[in-house]
């Protein structure tokens, strides 16, 4: 059972959207922002690409260095 009365969600929605309608496409560039950090990330942490590189990129953009490659 519902705590809301009908319509009352789809109400906020429509005020929600109303007051910022381009919501939508504010979500759509955040996900297009996340998949290429995403790349990035890869990249970093990728140790077939050069360590410095990696770690310079890393600095610049504030994100974790890749970690330290153990050697046997």
């Amino acid at each position: 059972m519902s705590e809301y009365t009908p319509g009352y969600v789809t109400a906020l929605a429509t005020q929600l959207l109303d007051r910022h309608p381009d919501l939508l496409s504010a979500e759509k560039d955040l996900a297009l922002l996340r998949g290429r950090l995403e790349i990035v990330r890869t990249f970093i942490h990728d140790p077939a690409y050069d360590d410095t590189a990696r770690r310079a990129l890393a600095q610049a953009l504030n994100l974790p260095e890749p970690t330290q490659a153990v050697t046997r």
